[in-house]
This record gives C-alpha cells, sequence and structure tokens, in this order.
C-alpha cells in the first residue's frame, strides 16, 4: 500500500519543479521597508494525486509537523511537507484532493469558491468560501482528508449574500486570533461602508475598522495574526493591464483604534512599475517567529506562475 501511495504522488510530480525566481529589484542585502526577503521560489506541478495544481488561494503551516497546507480556489486542497529556515530548504508534496460534503460529494461549482484558510488553535484545518459566504471545519490529515466536518455559525451582517458588493467579493480572508478566535474579511467592503473602510470581524461579532490603500480596487486577499497579537494583511490592486499591480503588506493594530479606525503600518509596498515582477498574491501564512510566506494565484493562466515568496517582518 505504501509503495502504491509513492508511486502516485511521484506520478504527480512528473514534469513538476521547485525553482528559484527573483521578483524584487535590486535590494540591498535583500531589505525593503519594513520586511526581507529570505527566499523566493516558483511552483511548478501539472497534477498532484490526480488534482490540477493551480488557482491556490490560501495557505495554513502547521510547524509542528511541517507540514504547509494549500487550498485552491476551486475547492482543491493540497498538502507539502515544508522546512523553512534561513531558505526553503524542503518542498515535498504529499497529498492532494477535492473539497468534499459529509455526504463525501465533491461541492457544487457554485459552492466551492475556497478563498481563506487557517489552522485554529487545537490544529483543526478551518476554509472559508466566497459565492454563498461560509466557514467550515474539514479534515486535515485522516482518510478523510478535505471532508467536511462542521459549518460556523457567521455574524448576521456576513450571513446575507446582498450585503456584499457582489458573490465574488465575500470572505477572501481567514486568521485564527489566540485572544479573539477566528477573524475574518471580506475582499471588499460591504455595499453598507464606505469603499476604503474595511473591516476585520470575529464570529462574536466584534469587529476593527481600518482604512484600505489608496490605490484602485484595494482588496483584502488574506491576513495572518502576527507574534504581538496585531494582524498582517495583505492588499492586491488591479485596474488593468496598462496600470501598476500593487502588492502591500500592512500591520493593522488591533488596540490601536480611534473613532471606529484602526491604526495602520505600511511594511511594504510593491509596485510593477517600480521594478517589482509580483503576479497575484492572494495567500498569507506564518511559518515561525516574524516570519511568512505569500503565494500567489496563477488564475489558471499560462501567463501566470505559481509564487512562493518567504520573508521576515522588521519593523515590529
Amino acid at each position: 500500500m505504501r509503495f502504491f501511495f509513492l508511486l502516485i504522488v511521484y506520478a504527480g510530480m512528473l514534469q513538476a519543479s521547485v525553482s528559484l525566481i527573483d521578483i524584487a529589484p535590486l535590494l540591498k542585502e535583500n531589505r525593503f521597508m519594513g520586511i526581507k526577503i529570505l527566499d523566493q521560489k516558483q511552483l511548478s506541478f501539472e497534477q498532484i494525486n490526480g488534482v490540477k495544481f493551480s488557482e491556490l488561494s490560501d495557505i495554513a503551516y502547521r510547524r509542528k509537523t511541517r507540514i504547509l497546507y494549500l487550498v485552491g480556489d476551486k475547492g482543491t486542497l493540497f498538502a507539502f511537507r515544508v522546512k523553512f529556515t534561513k531558505k526553503i530548504d524542503t518542498f515535498i508534496p504529499l497529498r492532494a484532493t477535492t473539497l468534499k460534503n459529509k455526504k463525501g460529494k465533491r461541492f457544487k461549482k457554485y459552492k466551492r469558491d475556497s478563498e481563506g484558510l487557517v489552522l485554529d488553535g487545537k490544529g483543526r484545518l478551518l476554509v472559508s468560501f466566497e459565492g454563498k459566504a461560509k466557514i467550515a471545519w474539514f479534515h486535515k490529515n485522516s482518510s478523510k482528508f478535505g471532508s467536511l466536518i462542521r459549518k460556523y455559525s457567521l455574524p448576521k451582517v456576513l450571513r446575507d449574500p446582498k450585503n456584499y458588493r457582489s458573490r465574488n467579493k465575500s470572505l477572501e480572508a481567514l486568521a485564527w486570533h489566540p485572544r479573539y478566535g477566528l477573524l475574518t474579511a471580506a475582499e471588499w467592503p460591504l455595499k453598507r461602508e464606505n469603499r476604503k473602510r474595511q473591516t476585520i470581524y470575529a464570529l462574536n461579532g466584534r469587529k476593527w475598522h481600518f482604512k484600505a490603500e489608496p490605490e484602485g480596487n484595494s482588496a483584502v486577499v488574506a491576513m495572518e495574526v502576527m507574534d504581538d497579537g496585531n494582524v498582517l494583511v495583505l492588499e492586491r490592486s488591479y485596474t488593468g493591464l496598462l496600470n501598476p499591480f500593487v502588492i502591500t503588506l500592512k500591520k493593522v493594530y488591533l488596540h490601536r483604534c480611534k473613532k471606529g479606525w484602526c491604526q495602520t503600518k505600511v511594511l511594504a509596498k510593491m509596485n510593477s512599475h517600480k521594478g517589482w515582477s509580483v503576479d497575484n498574491f492572494e495567500g498569507l501564512a506564518k511559518v515561525g517567529r516574524h516570519r511568512y510566506v505569500m503565494i500567489s494565484d496563477d488564475n489558471d493562466n499560462f501567463f501566470q506562475k505559481t509564487l512562493l515568496i518567504y520573508f521576515e517582518v522588521l519593523q515590529q
């Protein structure tokens, strides 16, 4: 059985590679604003266990087992053995599947737009979805890998699809906070909110507002809880092929809020018109003290890539 499993994994790795890439302009000691880039990889896998490796939307890392989970926005789930030291030392595919309901059947197309991924305080694998917004707990390491265990109750304002600016702009980001529990955010502010007033929601109803970046269509695509309990937010701005593609890493201070707005600090702003070869970054995970990785969605497009960038936050 073990030989058969390894054979399947090997077959899924054909024409696969993890290669070096450089998306940054010339940097001194790989430092840029408030971050230091530690490693940069391009992930090229056709399939893993028969599941197409593309359109990745978020990642989560379990340091104890060194397993990196990746979710794709067509309801796919992957697990890799990954070792993070000064560089990304190991990157080995372990398994892959499609997300399934309690009956073991794949979600219908309009229910499988999986966007956010996180491991909670008990190591449970949680996924958030656009379309009909939901957050659910899935098996991560059993024979039911990727199967639904249960759904979570959302704050009332997040339950009604009519409150979002579109079905494709709902629960994009997911994070776990040791004090506030599960946190989520819509890609764009809700209809009733100012277009630049973004919000982080806790499932118990608590919320924090912060100002979105000034670039057009700036959207929250991922977030992660930092060592000091504040939140690292990944924002993306795309307004057309001829305009700058901007990726922003920003710290949101949950305990520095006045008159409904929380203080923020831009840690890095990567602009395609300023030497950055950025792609459609959508996922973010904490992998060590002050260390994170972000991953890009290739949109299943030949001209785009799946990039994994390993970096350290310098400004605390």
